[in-house]
């Protein structure tokens, strides 16, 4: 367990392991937990450094502006890279994770020894529309979090799992894997994640022209039961230069949590191979 300084943000990380580094973000709401499924067989063969997202987890931004975008986020997983001193690492995403990471990338892939990009897309807002409309359901759903409880948030999506649980509850560990998620989110500030919601999801545009320019070996990976990243995950494979793809036979959205042992061999194999 550690930090470090970048800029207005107090950016926390944990690492596990030795050999090549994998730095690995997480999606909305989650953290450095979210890895925890995978870390340990990972961290076998690989260092594994997971770090929290600005507005999640145990990082602090201390003041405005708050970077709850794409960019910087993208600029605190180099940052992360350059306080620990490591040139070249494979760099392992998850949803708005992947938002960030796929859009650096898009100006500048020479420092991932290799992109895994797990259930997420190119553009930064799921949704498409106006961009008054995105800005109304995002203000709408950023309510939520202000208005429930964790624990009335994990009760609620177990009777209505919507896309990002769907994977979860149709599993016949769903009880199992919601308490993981309740621990999980526990970690974080509703009200900040409610900030974050509102700031980041803003760009519909998966920028097609710049995936074409990502060089570095990338693999993509999605559930089938993940409805809103399979369009976005095989327009990305279509896209990013000799991109790998694989689907996850009965898996949603939360591929860490519901099928850690054939990610942590996917990733491993994957890495291996280049």
């Amino acid at each position: 367990m550690a930090s470090f300084y970048h800029e207005n943000a107090e950016i926390y990380y944990e690492e596990i392991g030795s050999g090549e580094p994998i730095i690995a973000v997480h999606g909305l709401i989650e953290n450095t937990l979210y890895w925890k499924p995978a870390a340990g067989a990972l961290s076998e063969k690989f260092r594994f450094i997971a770090m929290d997202m600005r507005g999640h987890g145990r990082t602090v931004v201390k003041k405005e502006p708050y970077g709850f975008d794409a960019e910087s986020i993208g600029n605190d997983i180099i940052a992360l890279a350059d306080h620990l001193q490591i040139d070249r690492f494979h760099l392992l995403t998850h949803s708005s994770g992947g938002f960030a990471a796929v859009r650096y990338a898009m100006k500048d892939s020479s420092r991932f020894a290799s992109l895994i990009l797990t259930n997420t897309g190119s553009a930064t807002s799921p949704l498409p529309g106006s961009p008054e409309d995105i800005k109304k359901f995002n203000d709408g759903f950023a309510r939520t979090f202000e208005k429930y409880e964790w624990n009335q948030m994990i009760e609620n999506l177990k009777k209505n799992p919507g896309p990002f649980f769907r994977g979860i509850m149709e599993s016949d560990r769903a009880e199992d894997l919601m308490e993981k998620a309740r621990e999980m989110v526990s970690l974080g500030n509703r009200e900040v994640i409610a900030k974050f919601v509102r700031l980041f999801y803003t760009d519909p545009d998966p920028g097609v022209d710049g995936l074409r320019k990502i060089f570095c070996p990338t693999l993509i990976i999605y559930g089938e039961k993940d409805d809103l990243f399979i369009q976005s995950s095989r327009l990305m494979a279509d896209e990013i230069p000799n991109a790998h793809l694989i689907e996850y036979k009965g898996i949603g959205h939360m591929t860490a949590l519901e099928a850690p042992e054939r990610l942590s061999k996917d990733i491993a194999e994957f890495i291996n191979s280049i």
